[in-house]
């Protein structure tokens, strides 16, 4: 089925019209807000610590989590997450079609199947009859580094994207012949580009939702420059519904980048943004920690806000005005800007704490 394209975004970026499927409660596709989820990095087994890092994630401002489910002693333990979980629970499944069908039993809202991996088409018809039964989601996860056999070779040879792109078309065949709509597709790889062109290459045939993210991104710093540049290359292109940032780094971080990423193509927003300069010899004020402590501080905001910390004279003030608040120092003091008007000087001993108690007052507002 052919895509479109849907109204304007506030930075003028058209969202690829989409089918709305349902994630438990939640609602992805083009009509609704591009949702942010994450992955547990604890064991499914553990209970307790796997819920406390739900419910972290969770006021970080997840809103989708997955927890893998690597056997079938991890299905009474998926259970007790999913009634207890304020997030909806997708399970995780390789290899053992079986355990798609048990975590669907026990109330999962969606499962994951990685087609090179789960099996046959009576296998993967079993699954789409459970979850026509439950309610259920399925997203048909396509793994660059774990395609059928039969693929391979054109992953060898340079043709990854239209390796990938082959292997969700064969599986969804299997999905439209049953009729089952309640899916989203998501191409991943390691390689920025060759993600980046599954999905162009794919969005241009079907119309269900797309789950964005690189795959083993890396650490924080690397994992979020390749993230940042694959999900914002697609997302600008109107393409992507959902996404999670993968980094070897705490689930909480991942969140924070994802909002980074959208925030910065004005296409959500969520919590405290600081502009800050980069320095120079024009600075006259001890910026850096500075910016580490408002940062740090601000950390628990949820509401959207805007706020400049700039070190001189050059660009301090025009930032400053622009931001919801700002300041832009001086020789050793500092001007407060709020809602571009210049409030007051304040001596630099003092610009923390001035500039908190009043991002306190806009916050609470």
């Amino acid at each position: 089925m052919k895509t479109g394209l849907d109204k304007k975004s506030a930075a003028g970026i058209k969202r690829r019209k989409t089918l709305s499927v349902s994630v438990g409660p939640l609602q992805i596709g083009s009509r609704h807000p591009i949702a942010v989820q994450s992955m547990t990095s604890t064991d499914t087994h553990d209970v307790r610590r796997t819920l406390r890092q739900i419910r972290e994630l969770a006021r970080a401002g997840c809103e989708l989590i997955r927890v893998a489910v690597p056997d079938q002693a991890a299905i009474p333990a998926l259970k007790e997450i999913v009634l207890r979980s304020p997030l909806p629970v997708i399970a995780d499944i390789h290899f053992d079609f079986r355990l798609a069908l048990e975590g669907m039993k026990v109330g999962a809202a969606g499962i994951r199947i990685n087609p090179g991996n789960i099996g046959g088409p009576a296998k993967i018809a079993r699954i789409i009859e459970m979850a026509e039964e439950k309610g259920g989601c399925i997203r048909i996860g396509v793994n660059a580094g774990s395609l059928e056999k039969t693929l391979r070779s054109k992953g060898r040879e340079g043709e990854q994207a239209e390796a990938m792109v082959e292997s969700a078309l064969g599986h969804l065949a299997l999905f439209e012949k049953m009729q089952f709509k309640n899916l989203k597709i998501s191409l991943k790889s390691s390689d920025v580009l060759q993600t980046v062109r599954a999905y162009q290459i794919l969005a241009k045939t079907v119309n269900y939702p797309f789950h964005l993210g690189i795959t083993e991104a890396g650490t924080l710093l690397s994992g979020a420059v390749k993230s940042a540049l694959g999900i914002g290359l697609l997302l600008y292109q109107g393409i992507g519904d959902t996404l999670r940032v993968s980094l070897t780094a705490h689930p909480r971080e991942e969140i924070k980048v994802a909002y980074d990423i959208l925030r910065a193509l004005s296409l959500r927003r969520r919590g405290v943004e600081i502009i800050s300069c980069p320095t120079c010899g024009r600075c006259q004020i001890n910026l850096l920690p500075l910016v580490k402590q408002v940062e740090k501080a601000v950390k628990k905001y949820t509401r959207p806000l805007k706020v400049a910390i700039m070190g001189c004279v050059v660009n301090g003030p025009g930032e400053a005005r622009e931001a919801d608040i700002g300041i832009a120092g001086g020789k050793g003091l500092g001007l407060l800007f709020a809602k571009g008007r210049m409030i007051r000087k304040i001596p630099e001993a003092e610009l923390a704490e001035s500039l908190l108690e009043e991002i306190e007052k806009m916050v609470t507002l």
